[in-house]
This record gives structure tokens, C-alpha cells and sequence, in this order.
């Protein structure tokens, strides 16, 4: 699920590459998202800044861009109805966007 979950992150970022950031500003930004077994966005958190607050406000943008998301299999979900998980929203020199779990 996750995975889905990243690569629809990455088309949609490298879509919606910051245009004032293109060929100049590169970073990453750790994001906290909650979806509800629906798909459906609950929440996304900045975790860590980037560095660079056009980069930090576009993660969270194009996160929100995404919603609603696939709806969650019970086998990952287990007895919640949410599944929160962070991620690491990385804005490269290629403008592209890439998507890593979080530690």
C-alpha cells in the first residue's frame, strides 16, 4: 500500500515541481500523514523542515493534492481505522520529487 501510496507522491510532485523552486532550490521534507481506512486525508504534518519554506509548503500542498488515496486493505491497517506513517518528501536537482519512508 505504501508503496502505491509513494509513487502517486512522486508523479504528482514531479508534476507540481515548485515553480519558483525549479533549477535552484533543492531539499527534503519529512512529512506525518493520517488517512482513514477510506483513503481520505486526516492530516499532514510537517516533521522536518527542508531548509527551504517553499519546499516545506509544497510537500504538504502536494500531499493534499492526492487526496483521496486508495482505500487501505484491513490486512494493513489490523484493528485501527487509521494508519499514520512519515515520510521523507525529496525535492531533487532533476526536479523531481521522491518519496522515502522516514525513520
Amino acid at each position: 500500500y505504501l508503496l502505491a501510496w509513494a509513487e502517486k507522491i512522486e508523479k504528482i510532485g514531479t508534476l507540481n515541481y515548485p515553480s519558483e523552486a525549479r533549477g535552484k532550490l533543492y531539499g527534503t521534507a519529512t512529512i506525518w500523514v493520517v488517512l482513514k481506512k477510506d483513503g481520505s486525508l486526516v492530516t499532514a504534518e510537517l516533521r522536518r523542515t527542508s531548509g527551504q519554506k517553499v519546499l516545506d509548503e509544497a510537500a504538504l500542498k502536494i500531499v493534499q493534492m492526492g487526496a483521496p488515496y486508495s482505500a487501505i486493505p484491513q490486512s494493513v491497517l489490523g484493528e485501527s481505522d487509521h494508519l499514520g506513517f512519515a515520510r521523507r518528501l525529496n525535492f531533487t536537482n532533476s526536479d523531481s520529487l521522491l518519496s522515502s519512508a522516514s525513520r
